[in-house]
């Protein structure tokens, strides 16, 4: 079986490399991934990662793997931030508070789709005007949900973390691995 990234990201390229797998193929999927109205965030993270592995063909002999991760404060579901004033918005949001980061990973074949999704709290230390505004200036905020990496610079800032470390970082490597076997992929740990 051919392992198939449904996913651009570098950092799940990068996890899978943990589990000793590469893909044969990485064919992100393009697709709305604005949330309905109301939408709760572990809904709209599962159907992301639903509808990243429905989008794409998959062969007989291919095994795809999609995800997604988002992060919420209470209701708000805080996405990509789309400049840094949101980055900046989100950062001050999630300072000195709890929230939940969900990743579901999606598994596609040609028998079927298999899905989990993994809920993970992280606490944010309070910031300061100078954490704000160094971690905006590094740039380390674009193109991450929540607007921050806690695998980078974005790491300083969490004390605690219940859940999986790797499903905050974009794909839960215990869950994966486990989906996968399912399918008959099986890296070396």
């Amino acid at each position: 079986m051919k392992l198939i990234l449904g996913s651009a990201s570098p950092r799940r390229r990068e996890l899978l490399a943990q589990l000793g797998l590469e893909p044969f193929d990485v064919r992100p999927a393009d697709i709305d991934e604005t949330p309905f109205k109301g939408e709760a965030a572990r809904d709209y993270v599962a159907r992301m990662a639903r509808e990243k592995a429905m989008a794409l063909d998959v062969a007989d002999d291919e095994v795809l793997l999609s995800a997604d991760t988002t992060v919420t404060c209470g209701r708000r579901i805080l996405g990509k931030p789309e400049d840094e004033k949101e980055a900046a918005e989100f950062l001050w949001l999630l300072s000195g508070r709890r929230h939940h980061v969900f990743t579901a990973v999606a598994i596609r074949t040609a028998q079927g789709l298999r899905e989990r999704l993994v809920d993970t709290v992280v606490k944010f230390k309070p910031l300061s005007d100078e954490d704000v505004n160094g971690y905006l200036a590094s740039g380390e905020w674009h193109g991450k949900a929540g607007g921050y990496a806690i695998q980078g610079r974005g790491g300083a800032f969490v004390p605690w973390i219940q859940g999986s470390f790797t499903a905050v970082v974009g794909l839960p490597l215990a869950e994966t691995a486990t989906l996968l076997a399912s399918a008959g992929i099986r890296g070396e740990v």
